[in-house]
């Protein structure tokens, strides 16, 4: 299948240049989201980091927390996309998430990560991130740091605690790419 990807990305607030930029590296056309009927006919769709809640706000404002919820394509929400997917938010996701546990701004740090299934460190770049206090049995943890999950997946649904999007590093775009590309080949 030759067809390429068009990926969505929640554009109300956060990181969506950096993501696109991504996106386009691997061959996929991103497209900004900021109305619930842009979601039509997208294969995936981005929930980028930035500040949860004026993200959530701005969801709700725009009339797109329902769309996201019956959004039924690969979803990827990395730190306050983590926030929005998880059990207290949309509830796509089993998790319980913790705003800001790893700290403040100030606190902000970078980290190499162990990648299930790869033998190089992933490079992890966390800003106010996220910290899973609660999985479900269908979760599944992808990237570890000190032990505690980071970067997990439930079905057709990856999240992670910190910035993939902010390293050169495709390896989490690519695995969310391949969930993609799955459901299209299965649509086909």
């Amino acid at each position: 299948m030759d067809e390429k990807p068009r990926i969505g990305i929640l554009a109300v607030q956060g990181n969506v240049r950096e993501h696109s930029a991504m996106l386009r590296t691997l061959g996929a056309e991103p497209v900004e989201v900021r109305k619930p009927e842009q979601l039509r006919d997208l294969d995936g769709l981005v929930i980028p980091g930035g500040e949860s809640t004026a993200i959530a706000r701005l969801v709700r404002l725009y009339g797109l927390e329902e769309a996201i919820r019956q959004f039924e394509r690969p979803l990827f929400g990395t730190c306050a996309g983590m926030i929005l997917l998880d059990r207290e938010h949309l509830g796509l996701i089993d998790l319980e998430v913790a705003r800001n546990a790893y700290g403040r701004q100030v606190a902000s740090f970078e980290a190499d990560l162990e990648l299930e299934g790869d033998e190089r460190p992933l490079h992890g770049v966390f800003i106010r991130a996220p910290r899973v206090i609660d999985s479900g049995p269908e979760v599944e943890v992808l990237a570890q740091l000190d032990g505690e999950p980071v970067l997990l997946r439930q079905g057709r649904m990856i999240v992670a605690s910190f910035h993939p999007e902010l390293t050169a590093d495709t390896r989490v775009h690519e695995r969310f790419l391949d969930l993609v590309r799955e459901e299209m080949h299965v649509r086909a």
